[in-house]
């Protein structure tokens, strides 16, 4: 028998299909909702349906838009010359959030991983590739996540932009600031070693 009434079981059900969302935050996610007035509600509701139909991809960079092709590629007074390869929008927000790139963003959708099902072909490389070969581009920095899919997905890249003379690089990681060093993997040494600058 379930614990709770049929409506209230459907809504916490489609609360838990959101990543990161269990059982008991669905449970409470779905009463937060029935204590909205019908009003907020509403505007709940049309808040979800709202975005699910006016936001796309943006043809230019693959960047979630509402409009025609994204802010970013749209801002005249961006590098045209620099794109940062990044696995997905989440990504453009927390490199603008530092304020110090300028260049153009090229969003993958993911990144190479045969056990999620994942091939190359699932990506967005056509679209960038044939940015570069435009002949604009001067350097493309490989911005995917630090791991076996994301050092899997740079490597492919950077293969198939190595024939078309466009610089190359890879975001440099390292140790946190606030980290300690005994605490490190030996990754994470590594890549701050490679990373290192003069000071």
């Amino acid at each position: 028998m379930s614990s709770y009434i049929e409506p209230i079981e459907l809504l916490a059900e489609q609360f838990r299909r959101l990543p990161g969302v269990g059982k008991k935050s669905a449970v409470r996610m779905a009463f937060s909702v029935l204590e909205m007035s019908v009003d907020d509600a509403k505007a709940f509701s049309d808040a979800i349906m709202n975005a699910k139909t006016s936001v796309h991809l943006c043809p230019v960079c693959g960047n979630m838009t509402d409009g025609d092709i994204c802010s970013v590629c749209s801002d005249e007074s961006r590098d045209r010359t620099v794109i940062c390869v990044v696995e997905n929008s989440r990504d453009v927000i927390a490199l603008e959030r530092v304020r110090e790139y300028n260049g153009l963003y090229h969003v993958l959708g993911g990144v190479i991983s045969p056990l999620a099902g994942i091939a190359p072909s699932d990506l967005n490389v056509e679209t960038l590739l044939t940015r570069v070969a435009g002949g604009e581009v001067k350097e493309v920095i490989i911005a995917t996540n630090p791991n076996v899919e994301g050092e899997t997905t740079a490597m492919y890249i950077s293969k198939l932009l190595s024939p078309l003379g466009v610089k190359t690089s890879r975001l440099a990681y390292g140790i946190p600031v606030g980290g300690d060093l005994e605490y490190a993997d030996e990754v994470t040494l590594n890549r701050a070693i490679e990373g290192r600058r003069e000071i």
